[in-house]
């Protein structure tokens, strides 16, 4: 019943949920596409919090070494586009936010709720998930896992 509340993240070595979300800017993006990347998604709660706005600066001053270790980097929560568009342009994040409009991607990676659960997934380049975490969790923790 409670099963919202107290899920753990989907676990590492698992198949990762391919999903179509659209980017800010309408464009969408597709799991399935970015094979041969690693793919980070960070599921946050909401747009220019004060965790939400501190977890996606610290990704995105780690941005060059994201590159370096050939990783595509994705904020992921239900807010809209416009919102989106706002908290990018404010702290100029060099990567995406996916509208995940009604939780549907948040919830094939167990990341829905009330509100999103703050977790951050790091999936290898064959879809595969290498990494998986609830909270904040050091970007440099995150990136050591890509391959």
């Amino acid at each position: 019943m409670l099963d919202w509340l107290f899920s753990d993240p989907l676990p590492a070595g698992s198949a990762a949920p391919d999903f179509t979300l659209p980017k800010q800017d309408g464009k969408t993006v597709s799991l399935s596409k970015l094979r041969g990347k690693n793919v980070m998604l960070v599921f946050y709660p909401g747009d220019d919090t004060p965790v939400c706005r501190k977890q996606l600066c610290e990704f995105r001053d780690q941005w060059e070494q994201a590159r370096q270790r050939n990783v595509l980097v994705f904020g992921v929560n239900p807010a809209s586009a416009g919102s989106h568009v706002k908290f990018q342009e404010k702290y100029r994040f060099a990567f995406p936010l996916l509208v995940d409009a009604g939780q549907k991607v948040a919830e094939l990676y167990h990341a829905s709720g009330l509100f999103v659960k703050r977790t951050v997934y790091l999936i290898g380049p064959d879809g595969v998930i290498r990494y998986a975490k609830r909270g904040k969790p050091d970007p440099a923790e995150v990136l050591a896992a890509a391959q």
